[in-house]
């Protein structure tokens, strides 16, 4: 028989807070990976010596956190990590089908990471990452420039090996080859105009106006595992928000 896993609170911190922070640290560090089942209830609340309220409770703040997800008659699984979120959606080209854009990596180097770079990622100043510039393309016609820049030696893996066959999607092989899910990201809208470089990779006049999506992702222990700068034709660009 397995010994409790006894939870005690910190001072003014309720026990079913304390479980969930417990729960919580089993999740990052890998002992129920993201899209897997967790035990139910009441062998979790057998686990750790509490009552099944307390522990129903403790899943609930972690679905309320984003953490997992509960799913009548089949369980409660650890929150799927994301597989896209393509930055497309902002924007209207071609016939609107929703299709992947099919993606082309320009370029592959270990720089020092811009200032506001190192602060979103964490970086010491003039620390080294790893910076892909990777272009979009819609029927073969360039429609996203992005700068995306991560972390070393998190990401090493990706710095080896011809990026040709990545595939379209990065997160899903952010999983496969550096074992990073990404958990959440947040994307800000801006507006600009394009630079030479830009617009010729763009196929678009210089100074042509653009929209520019930064986002920074982070995985599941809240760290910044990704900044990324999108820019795109901001004629194209399109959003729509419902509010109810």
């Amino acid at each position: 028989m397995e010994p409790l896993r006894l939870v005690q609170p910190e001072p003014g911190q309720s026990r079913y807070a304390a479980l969930a922070a417990a729960l919580r640290a089993r999740i990052v560090a890998g002992e129920w990976p993201p899209g897997s089942a967790i035990p139910s209830e009441q062998t979790l609340a057998g686990e750790h010596g509490v009552a099944l309220g307390t522990m129903r409770r403790a899943l609930e703040l972690l679905t309320e956190q984003g953490f997992i997800e509960r799913s009548h008659g089949r369980g409660t699984f650890v929150k799927p990590a994301l597989n896209g979120a393509s930055m497309a959606r902002f924007f209207r080209f071609g016939d609107g089908s929703g299709q992947v854009p099919a993606s082309r990596i320009l370029s592959r180097d270990a720089l020092p990471a811009p200032a506001e770079v190192a602060r979103s990622l964490g970086c010491g100043p003039g620390e080294t990452a790893l910076r892909l510039r990777r272009l979009r393309l819609l029927a073969q016609r360039p429609c996203l420039l992005e700068d995306i820049w991560l972390p070393l030696p998190l990401f090493a893996p990706l710095a080896e090996g011809d990026p040709a066959g990545w595939g379209d999607l990065l997160y899903p092989l952010f999983a496969q080859r550096c074992g990073v899910h990404v958990h959440r990201a947040v994307d800000s809208i801006g507006f600009g105009s394009l630079a030479a470089e830009q617009a010729h990779a763009l196929e678009l006049p210089p100074g042509h106006p653009c929209a520019r999506v930064q986002r920074q992702a982070f995985d599941l222990a809240g760290r910044c595992i990704e900044s990324r700068t999108t820019l795109g034709d901001a004629n194209a660009f399109h959003y729509t928000v419902s509010i109810t």
